[in-house]
């Protein structure tokens, strides 16, 4: 089995003596779609930026496709939808525009977009359904389709791992299920690893395949219909 991520005895904390995660070990699979959830404060969005490489550990390693994250060769392998992904409401930026800056990882930072790179932003917007708003103003869009906006700037840099930190924040429960659908197609299609975290993750319970819960390392790792029945009760808070 050929490791997409690896941890191994990983601690790290934003203050001294004080850690967010401590002794980590984890491994997922190349190809797995993978749910995280969790308390506010446990430790969710802390391990996604371990593994993106914005932050690094005080103690242990992690590595990405067999490289050490912070020596990553290939950087575009990664896709990265952080939390409340957005822009201001007024920017007058299109979908095509945001798209296109999914392309920086490929070493284009100034100057006209080359047709590799325009043809990698096309078919992103495709597969998210956006080929008729491309050129329209990100403002115009509904919640969701902005968020499959952001979906497909991180797939125009051709994505090995894509990592989405509450994609489904603040948009409704149809939007949630479209983008829920959208992502089982993404998984399917493209043989992405996909590491999905959420307060919420009603949508995905079919489709993910594993569930980790995260409060200062793993306290459950396993399929979703194994999760404890406190989990599945909408009083119970696990933002």
């Amino acid at each position: 089995m050929q490791l997409a991520i690896e941890l191994e005895a990983v601690s790290f904390g934003y203050v001294p003596r004080h850690p967010v995660l401590e002794d980590v070990t984890l491994g997922i699979a190349q190809g797995e779609f993978v749910a995280v959830a969790g308390p506010n404060g446990g430790g969710k969005t802390t391990l996604l930026r371990l593994i993106v490489g914005l932050v690094r550990p005080q103690h242990g390693s992690i590595r990405v496709f067999g490289e050490p994250v912070e020596r990553l060769s290939h950087r575009s392998s990664i896709g990265y939808l952080p939390q409340r992904a957005q822009l201001g409401i007024d920017a007058p930026v299109s979908v095509r525009e945001v798209v296109s800056a999914g392309r920086v990882s490929h070493g284009r930072l100034l100057g006209p977009l080359r047709a590799a790179d325009r043809a990698a932003v096309a078919a992103a917007i495709e597969r998210v359904g956006l080929s008729s708003r491309a050129d329209a103003p990100l403002s115009t869009l509904s919640g969701g389709q902005q968020q499959r906006a952001f979906i497909a700037k991180a797939l125009a840099g051709e994505p090995r791992l894509l990592i989405l930190d509450e994609p489904t924040a603040g948009v409704d429960a149809d939007a949630q299920e479209s983008l829920a659908a959208l992502l089982a197609e993404l998984h399917r299609d493209l043989h992405v690893t996909v590491l999905y975290i959420s307060h919420e993750f009603g949508a995905i319970e079919d489709v993910a395949e594993r569930l980790l819960l995260v409060r200062g390392g793993i306290t459950f790792d396993g399929k979703p219909a194994d999760l404890p029945e406190l989990w599945h009760d909408p009083s119970h808070s696990h933002a």
